[in-house]
């Protein structure tokens, strides 16, 4: 295996999802990768690839701690003791960061006591990224663990886009606003478009739609946000997976009060049994696909509510902006379902965005363009990267401990 001096073990959870990487933050080389799926259902499976092999299993993985197990196994079973592998530093990300964090920060037993407090706001995602957190400090004691946190990129949102209209006092006493997630695949994928366009951050206005299991979108203008769909929470916005995206809130009133659910019930409800899961049973949208061609009614209503609401983010998106010159699509459906980014984009010729159908087809791993040659709005699609993201400001945070 190629040298591993000075490389970064990245953890990447998502809310049924670990994403691995070993790579060199210089350059980029991926040393190994792997990623868990379907982390706590019963079709859970792990994919490791290292020395140009990949092996894949099928196997019960109960939750994020069996899954960072299995990886450090596979790293075991290739040649690779990660304890003297000379890491520089384990990159975590850590998607709440609420006000205390809004930079990459050394993992102290402060910041974890952090992180767990705010874990109220993002059940799905802090524990889980906890889980890494611990795992590679049990694993690797002598390697500095860094936090890399997904509301970092939008903590400087203008005022008018990061206030809830609710009583001031109650607000600050309770740390209450919108802080935004994925903000580490929106500032990489932002950043990513100006060098593909060849255009200057500065005079770029684009949106942003970060699509998984978890989705959000973002409005940049000049390279900084103005806007995004998640709040609080990673609840907010678009619809998900097995969350809901926005609702009314009163209807959390109504389920209390006339349905007699508790908090806690309502709380599963809205975020592991809502979105598409809710909406068709369903929340992969391979199987989506599947369902709404053999003509499944519910998948079909699924997939409308979840372009009905992508399209209204775009349109308050654009007319947030004045001026859009891009449109980009990632993450795992956004890279991947050609027929989210046509639907999503279908009719809109009239405010200058045209999609050519058979580079929309194309599936490639690359950074690429959809649009028509007579677009005024470049629509792409933009592989993200969070873990040579995470690596790269966690290399960054150890090389600035070294240098004091």
């Amino acid at each position: 295996m190629a040298d591993t001096t000075g490389a970064v073990l990245v953890f990447n959870a998502g809310s049924s999802s670990l994403k691995y990487q070993l790579v060199q933050p210089d350059d980029g080389t991926v040393l190994a990768e792997g990623i868990a799926e379907r982390i706590g259902d019963a079709g859970s499976s792990i994919t490791h690839e290292q020395n140009g092999e990949s092996v894949t299993e099928t196997l019960v993985l109960d939750d994020h701690l069996a899954a960072v197990q299995r990886a450090e196994q596979f790293f075991a079973d290739n040649g690779t003791d990660l304890a003297s592998a000379g890491l520089t530093a384990v990159g975590h990300r850590v998607v709440h960061g609420g006000r205390s964090f809004h930079e990459p920060t050394l993992v102290t037993p402060h910041v974890i006591s952090e992180i767990k407090r705010i874990s109220t706001l993002a059940p799905l995602h802090n524990p889980a990224n906890l889980v890494g957190i611990l795992a590679a400090q049990d694993l690797l004691p002598d390697v500095p663990s860094v936090a890399v946190f997904d509301t970092a990129f939008f903590h400087g949102l203008p005022d008018a886009a990061a206030t809830y209209a609710i009583d001031r006092e109650v607000a600050v006493e309770h740390a209450i606003r919108r802080y935004g997630f994925h903000g580490t695949s929106h500032e990489y994928v932002s950043g990513r478009v100006a060098e593909f366009l060849g255009r200057d951050p500065a005079d770029l206005n684009q949106i942003v739609l970060h699509l998984g299991n978890g989705a959000s979108a973002s409005a940049i203008a000049g390279g900084h946000p103005i806007d995004t769909s998640m709040g609080m929470t990673p609840l907010e916005g678009l619809v998900m997976g097995t969350r809901s995206g926005d609702i009314d809130p009163g209807l959390v009133l109504h389920l209390n009060r006339i349905a007699d659910l508790s908090v806690d019930e309502i709380d599963t409800l809205l975020n592991k049994r809502a979105g598409l899961k809710g909406l068709c049973g369903e929340n992969d949208f391979r199987t989506i696909t599947e369902l709404m061609d053999s003509g499944d009614a519910a998948a079909r209503r699924a997939f409308d509510v979840y372009i009905h609401r992508l399209r209204r983010y775009l349109g308050a998106y654009t007319f947030a902006l004045g001026r859009l010159d891009a449109i980009t699509f990632t993450a795992g459906v956004g890279e991947n379902s050609a027929r989210v980014r046509s639907e999503a984009l279908a009719g809109l010729e009239g405010f200058g965005i045209r999609v050519d159908p058979g580079r929309n087809e194309v599936r490639d791993k690359a950074a690429r363009r959809i649009s028509a040659d007579d677009s005024a709005v470049e629509v792409l699609v933009v592989p993200t990267n969070e873990e040579l993201a995470i690596a790269r400001q966690s290399a960054a945070v150890v090389a600035s401990l070294s240098a004091r």
